[in-house]
């Protein structure tokens, strides 16, 4: 439940026309004035310069009755001060983004950037927009290991995103150990949809779990997975460091195993993408963000409370201590 900002009303708005009265009153209290009595009380400060404590006392309790007036119409008009709340049912997706950090990642086709740095990129505007959900990270090369787990500090989960690099694991492309590690991150999760979104450039040739059996774990754990594959069609520039003529450019074919990620995502009832550019990257992270909504269900109500009671309490006080000091200490002479 989410309070928000009260709000305050009039429950009877129509009583609030008897402050047009306001103006008739003064005018005949200004017509009386002649008929008040030649001495006020039984005390010469009245004709002293700066009045006494009394003529002070008179001329504030004078305001008291305009005062318990308007509490009192104020109080009529049923004036009322409302708490906002609003109950938020969220059906969070619990979701896994694995990305390839192998070398041939390195491959300068989505230019000016790398495959990785691209990856990376889109893979952080996508997740930005999924308030509500819990996505952890899985980075994979020869061997998968959990950079994020599931969580929802988007500004943690943005860091983790943009310090992948290369190197961090011995080079290769351990496709199905990806899948094992970010199924059992969402092995346990109760949420009502589990999803995996794998991104690489090659085919499956490290580790000790095959892609299609991670595939079937998935599966039966009812964890859809979408795969991306990565890559120009044909050949993509590789950059070569050279220790004597600097940096230069290979040729380097794509690899991208299509038929395998086809089958893991057809396998748990998600899809294949296949990404030429960064515009279309950027596309297919946006369709799989539709494709994967997070339900949210809201309902907004306003608890009000009555202010008359006490704008009444207070209109009664000023009323009373006028008779009070009118029957006591401010008594006129007849």
């Amino acid at each position: 439940m989410n309070l928000l900002p009260g709000d305050f009303r009039f429950a009877e708005p129509l009583f609030l026309l008897l402050f047009l009265l306001i103006p008739v009153l003064v005018v005949f209290r200004w017509w009386r004035r002649g008929a008040q009595p030649t001495v006020l009380w039984a005390d010469a400060g009245r004709w002293i310069d700066g009045g006494s404590w009394r003529t002070v006392a008179d001329r504030l309790l004078g305001f008291l009755p305009w005062l318990a007036f308007v509490l009192l119409v104020t109080a009529m008009a049923r004036p009322q001060s409302g708490t906002r709340e609003m109950d938020i049912k969220s059906e969070g997706i619990d979701m896994i983004v694995v990305i390839d950090g192998s070398g041939s990642m390195r491959a300068e086709d989505f230019q000016p950037n790398n495959r990785l740095f691209v990856a990376k990129q889109v893979a952080g505007q996508f997740v930005e927009g999924r308030d509500g959900d819990r996505i952890g990270v899985v980075v994979f090369a020869g061997e998968a290991f959990t950079q994020c787990p599931l969580t929802l500090d988007q500004g943690v989960l943005q860091d983790l995103i943009q310090s992948i690099d290369f190197g961090i694991e011995p080079d290769g492309t351990a496709i199905g150990s990806a899948i094992a590690t970010a199924v059992n991150r969402l092995r346990e999760s109760e949420a009502k949809s589990k999803v995996i979104v794998l991104l690489t450039d090659g085919r499956n040739n490290s580790g000790a779990v095959d892609p299609i059996t991670a595939a079937d774990a998935a599966a039966a754990l009812g964890i859809k997975i979408y795969t991306i594959g990565v890559g120009v069609q044909g050949e993509a520039p590789y950059p070569v460091d050279d220790p004597l003529f600097g940096r230069r450019y290979v040729r380097v074919p794509s690899d991208v195993d299509d038929a395998t990620l086809t089958t893991i995502a057809e396998k748990t009832g998600g899809l294949y993408f296949r990404a030429t550019s960064t515009g279309a990257l950027t596309e297919i992270y946006a369709r799989i963000d539709r494709l994967e909504k997070t339900t949210v269900e809201s309902r907004e109500y306003i608890d009000y409370a009555d202010l008359g009671p006490q704008l009444l309490a207070w209109a009664s006080g000023f009323l009373a201590l006028l008779i009070l000091g009118r029957a006591t200490f401010l008594s006129r002479l007849p």
